[in-house]
């Protein structure tokens, strides 16, 4: 064990940050240019949803992916086993 042991300790502290708010910028970038209904239209359809089959919040992801030069919404549920 040497004696500057606990530096490398937080050069990669400083660089799981880093990486960390690399993806957090990233992820605010791609949203930047998603629709503003996005949200409004995931919880409209998870109250729908949620009328015939108990899912989580977390269970219904809605998308815009650019298709060439349109835009498609890619919607997906997680049903839960037994339900599908």
């Amino acid at each position: 064990m040497g004696l500057f042991d606990f530096l490398k300790t937080k050069t990669n502290t400083a660089q799981t940050a880093k990486n960390r708010l690399q993806i957090i910028i990233a992820q605010e970038r791609s949203s930047r240019g998603a629709p503003d209904y996005l949200p409004l239209l995931r919880r409209e359809l998870l109250e729908v949803i949620r009328k015939y089959v108990n899912v989580d919040a977390d269970a219904v992801k809605v998308d815009v992916i650019k298709d060439g030069q349109h835009d498609m919404l890619d919607i997906s549920v997680a049903l839960p086993d037994g339900q599908g």
